[in-house]
């Protein structure tokens, strides 16, 4: 994996520009591109501070951030970043994480233009450097997006758009979020390099789940549906309306470059027969659903035979798969 910023940063840009192909005659969203966060700084604080949560953090003393000998989780000094991964998290939307589920940080002293790591020394005992050597984008991450800076010791680091990227050695197991804010400095990585945060989350985007495999999801994580009731040819046609909607709260439009691992034909807006516009994927209406309550749950899959999650090409998980 040898992909440099500046190879990463063309790539990205290029795949900005892609003109949406609109299909079924109906509308598209407008395109809009976002600005990435780069070279942010930060309130003062050291490299460290105890982490206490998600989107909080102290700054103490340098010293207090470096653990104890045998302190902290040996998975955060692996060698080993494996294919990374998507994590959903409800307060901080996507956020990456190395093969093993144990998060990925980027640090504001740092610079993405050229790439730069800042933390050495006690610094990286605290914050371990994730090794680029064997490092692969697993589902839901433009591997254009990966690349490696050489650090001050001559090793190889992962950089994602640019940011160097590390683990916290006080994160125990997969999905702790221990450094977040830390030193209001630390920040947990979206797969976009940006900050996690749920506004770095795209309108409509795909996670791997474990039992459904690749299926999309909204802004905020939660699983997108569709209705095996509804039409999607000629034009889309919602058939849930009424109490149906109280259940199954339509997914607004979304604007094409605000979509990520999505099929972008078909991938449209339209009015229902109250007025109210919808998001379509490939053409069919999408929905979420009530009794899902945090990212990650798919309470909705196959409810009265008729409810499905949906594939990044608008299938129907489960009926289409057969």
């Amino acid at each position: 994996m040898k992909t440099s910023w500046r190879s990463a940063s063309l790539v990205a840009s290029a795949a900005a520009v892609l003109a949406l192909t609109t299909a079924c005659g109906q509308e598209s969203g407008t395109s809009s591109v976002g600005s990435q966060n780069v070279g942010a700084t930060a309130a003062a604080g050291g490299y460290g501070g105890v982490g206490s949560g998600v989107g909080t953090g102290t700054s103490p003393s340098a010293d207090a951030s470096a653990p104890a000998i045998g302190q902290g989780n040996l998975g955060a000094q692996s060698t080993s970043a494996g294919k990374l991964q998507v994590s959903a998290n409800a307060e901080l939307g996507d956020v990456l994480t190395d093969a093993t589920g144990l998060t990925l940080y980027r640090f504001d002293e740092d610079t993405a233009e050229p790439p730069k790591s800042n933390c050495n020394g006690d610094c990286a005992t605290a914050w371990p450097p994730v090794p680029a050597d064997d490092a692969s984008a697993g589902a839901g991450i433009d591997k254009a997006l990966l690349g490696e800076v050489t650090r001050a010791d001559g090793s190889k680091q992962l950089t994602i758009a640019g940011w160097p990227a590390y683990r916290y050695a006080k994160d125990t197991k997969a999905g702790d979020l221990t450094g977040q804010g830390v030193g209001g400095k630390w920040y947990a990585l979206a797969p976009t390099g940006k900050k996690a945060s749920v506004a770095s989350r795209p309108g409509l985007s795909t996670r791997n789940d474990p039992d459904l495999g690749e299926i999309v999801v909204d802004k905020n994580g939660m699983t997108v549906y569709r209705f095996a009731k509804d039409k999607a040819w000629p034009e889309p046609v919602s058939n849930c309306t009424g109490a149906c909607l109280e259940k199954w709260p339509v997914v607004a439009p979304v604007s094409a470059n605000d979509t990520k691992g999505v099929q972008k034909k078909g991938l449209m807006s339209f009015t229902r027969s109250d007025g109210v516009k919808q998001q379509t994927v490939n053409c069919s209406p999408i929905y979420t659903f009530a009794a899902d309550k945090q990212p990650g749950d798919t309470n909705g899959q196959g409810v009265g035979g008729t409810w499905y999650a949906v594939r990044p090409n608008g299938e129907m998980v489960g009926i289409s798969d057969k």
